[in-house]
């Protein structure tokens, strides 16, 4: 049997993009401790598998470590592994544990329609590439909580960072902090069933088709409608 964490770590490492170089590889890691795909305190993918993920050398590899070692964004653990360093400041810290999931739900409301409607404006090509990319992912998750949170992440901040406006992609960054917080973490397993997760993908997928054909209306719509379910389903649960 495939345990959590190897599956967990095979489908971070299938997402890496095909890239060059030891500067490459950290640039990319970088990003996504930053926006939180790699949580303060996680384990890394194994060097051989970053290595065969991005096709270079584990010397590579190594040195892309070395230089985030350097910058504090990981650590290096002799015969453990690679650990992410990096914590969101510690405001951050006291605002999530002060944020229940259901005032989460209504910042999300007042920050996410406007993304949506930045994104149909802005996007570009490239960024629809990432999302397609994300919500491949996200659709293999089957009934797998971890996966999908980890991903769904992922997704709504690539829709940030689609809008093409810094403040607001800094702003999502902060949300996800709160969304990587242990209250939600406490709950997922319960409130995210397979059927759950079937429908908030369906909602990313229609999200995505809506950005694409610039439908700014659709997009917002969709958006809405998305984060009202989530709040039903914590209020079943």
């Amino acid at each position: 049997m495939v345990s959590r964490r190897s599956r967990t770590e095979s489908a971070i490492t299938n997402s890496l993009p095909d890239v060059r170089g030891a500067a490459a590889v950290a640039a990319y890691l970088r990003r996504a401790i930053l926006d939180g795909i790699y949580l303060f305190g996680e384990r890394l993918p194994a060097e051989r598998q970053l290595a065969e993920a991005v096709k270079c050398s584990r010397g590579t590899i190594r040195e892309a470590l070395r230089v985030l070692d350097e910058d504090n964004m990981v650590s290096r653990r002799r015969g453990s592994g690679t650990y992410v360093r990096y914590r969101a400041e510690s405001a951050g810290d006291e605002v999530a544990e002060i944020t229940n999931p259901l005032e989460l739900i209504d910042v999300r409301l007042a920050v996410e329609p406007e993304m949506a409607r930045l994104a149909s404006l802005n996007a570009t090509a490239k960024d629809f590439e990432a999302l397609e990319a994300v919500l491949i992912r996200l659709e293999s998750t089957g009934d797998d909580a971890n996966q999908f949170t980890k991903w769904d992440r992922r997704f709504h901040q690539l829709l940030a960072e689609a809008s093409h406006n810094p403040l607001m992609a800094s702003i999502y960054r902060h949300i996800n902090h709160v969304r990587g917080h242990a209250q939600w973490s406490a709950m997922k397993d319960k409130i995210l069933t397979r059927e759950r997760i079937a429908e908030y993908n369906r909602q990313h997928r229609k999200l995505c088709q809506a950005l694409i054909l610039r439908d700014g209306e659709r997009a917002v719509a969709i958006i809405i409608e998305h984060l009202d379910k989530a709040r039903r389903d914590l209020l079943d649960s």
